[in-house]
């Protein structure tokens, strides 16, 4: 049997302790703000601003609770300091090693004309161009199950004063990167990242690396410039690896390493991982990873395999809470949003991570009635548990913020006596 009430007490508590830790150092009204917007968005699993208005359950009325959301998420200015705390927590979930994955992506707005900044983006699930935005996530994936974890989104536009170029954005990141995680946290880059300048600005900084790379470029090996897909062709694969594909059918691919240099940095020594079997052409990756044990070829493949993590992250983001059909119009808003959201997806990534040593989680996750029982990409079981359980909650979750009022009866035994006792 489940009690519901209990189950819904205790984590409405769990969300307040954890946005109290990430809400260090802002004011009372900033952190009432950052609470009821975190368990808005996980109480409606929505983006909608009147469904986290409604999941809030305030004794207003509805549009003035819909107006101060508005208000507060257009004027908010503490993200970054909520972002290094965020950071801070989730390195419990973390290890030293932890794979911080970059990708791009885009935020289609159809239908949209009055939002600021709208230009129009590479729909990448229609293969259309639409008015939009462009989106920058980083995850970092948590060591036991490998989860992704939100540690870095930025939503922008060519169409602010401010912008240089979706590369600027991107250097941008890493130097986040940098002062938030170690240069032994590989960096993993699909083909989109293949450029020059990522290249020397991680090598530069001796960050470690996994980038795959375009089939047009020149590689130095043995001294001699060749072309890369000429120099993939001489090897035909001396190590294996078996593995099941996005659509859970068996690969067998042939893989092998080369050392080479690139053109523009002839000085410093990478290496040429050479993956067949996955698609039609070999998959490419280049990396500064070394080890003495020759099979360092295929820990990188598994590596940038581990890539799809951030896919998995951006399809539960926008499938789940519907990001992509938020409705509020200036940038400061919907990157408030786009933060507060990254922020309650983590908290869910971290419970994911703990499901066993949680009764609260596995209560939730049978909650939630998986068909095909529990999938290895916890997320959605999690949310749906957690939306079955506050649909019956009767309160939402200011009452559990007020500040007791102290009464104004005369007491026989004032503090002052009891707390000398």
């Amino acid at each position: 049997m489940t009690h519901y009430t209990t189950m819904s007490s205790n984590l409405k508590r769990g969300i307040l302790r954890f946005t109290e830790a990430i809400s260090a150092g802002l004011s009372r009204p900033e952190f009432k703000f950052v609470s009821q917007m975190v368990y808005g968005l996980l109480c409606s699993q929505s983006c909608h601003i009147s469904k986290i208005a409604r999941a809030l359950d305030e004794d207003i009325l509805l549009k003035k609770t819909i107006e101060r959301l508005c208000r507060n998420l257009a004027t908010f200015t503490g993200g970054a300091r909520v972002l290094k705390n965020y950071i801070k927590r989730i390195k419990h979930s973390l290890n030293d090693k932890a794979l911080l994955i970059i990708d791009d992506g885009d935020i289609s707005k159809p239908c949209s004309k009055k939002m600021e900044g709208l230009r129009i983006v590479h729909d990448g699930s229609t293969g259309t161009n639409r008015p939009g935005y462009h989106m920058l996530d980083i995850t970092a994936l948590t060591s036991e199950h490998k989860a992704p974890i939100g540690v870095y989104s930025r939503v922008y536009s060519a169409g602010e004063e401010t912008f240089v170029s979706a590369t600027d954005e991107t250097l941008k990141a890493l130097g986040f990167l940098r002062k938030h995680f170690k240069r032994g946290n590989v960096r993993v880059f699909d083909r989109g990242f293949d450029a020059n300048m990522f290249f020397e600005d991680l090598i530069d900084h001796n960050e470690k690396f996994v980038i795959r790379v375009n089939l047009n470029r020149n590689v130095i090996y043995k001294g001699e410039t060749v072309k890369i897909t000429e120099l993939a062709e001489r090897y035909k694969g001396k190590y294996s690896l078996r593995f099941k594909r996005k659509n859970r059918k068996p690969a067998d691919c042939k893989i092998s390493i080369v050392p080479i240099r690139m053109c523009f940095r002839p000085g410093v020594d990478l290496n040429l991982v050479i993956c067949r079997g996955i698609g039609q052409e070999p998959m490419l990756l280049v990396t500064n990873l070394k080890s003495e044990d020759e099979r360092i070829a295929v820990i990188v493949t598994k590596v940038y395999l581990l890539r799809w993590r951030i896919e998995e992250f951006h399809g539960f983001k926008k499938q789940q809470f519907g990001f992509e059909d938020f409705r509020v119009r200036s940038l400061a808003a919907i990157r408030n949003l786009d933060l507060l959201l990254t922020i309650a997806i983590g908290y869910i990534g971290m419970m994911s991570e703990r499901a066993e040593d949680k009764r609260i989680v596995m209560e939730l996750i049978e909650i939630s009635k998986r068909i095909y029982g529990v999938p290895r990409f916890r997320f959605y079981a999690v949310a749906d548990g957690m939306f079955s359980v506050f649909a019956r909650s009767k309160q939402g979750i200011s009452h559990m913020m007020a500040k007791k009022r102290r009464s104004g009866q005369m007491s026989l035994f004032p503090e002052q006596f009891l707390s000398t006792a």
